[in-house]
């Protein structure tokens, strides 16, 4: 962005608009959560598709937490949530829903499960080189905190 020294003071906006939408995300996850958590208390059980929401919601609070962090956000956690979200699926409607369907989601359960065990070992074995442009604007931009 050297190179369009005029567009600082947008790039800027930009960021600060992405921490206050983050922001947002967080506040609304955590109100959903403890709307969540006092349903269970009326209810006076816990089922399992609540624990299972229970973790999106902390899923989702960690992956803003890193994003504001770090300033990248990891594709697990958002295939975490997937595969999160698809068992909370099976276990709600699990009466409801048709044999093949129920397959159909189990399969896509195990075809992310394996899609994150690829990128993890691609990690370990095959990191990213930090000499990358992109990597070394990450690094020098403004501190928002």
């Amino acid at each position: 962005m050297n190179n369009f020294p005029k567009l600082k003071p947008v790039n800027n906006a930009i960021q600060y608009i992405e921490v206050l939408g983050l922001i947002i995300i967080a506040i609304a996850t955590t109100i959903a959560g403890i709307i969540e958590v006092m349903s269970m208390f009326e209810r006076m059980e816990v089922a399992l598709a609540d624990l299972l929401l229970l973790f999106l919601y902390l899923e989702v609070l960690a992956m803003a937490a890193i994003y504001l962090e770090t300033g990248k956000l990891p594709i697990r956690f958002p295939l975490y949530i997937a595969i999160i979200a698809l068992a909370r699926y099976l276990i709600i409607d699990l009466k409801e829903i048709d044999s093949w369907r129920m397959v159909a989601v189990a399969a896509t359960i195990f075809i992310i499960g394996i899609t994150v065990l690829i990128i993890r070992y691609g990690h370990l074995k095959l990191p990213y080189q930090k000499s990358d442009k992109f990597d070394e604007d990450l690094n020098n931009k403004t501190d928002l905190k």
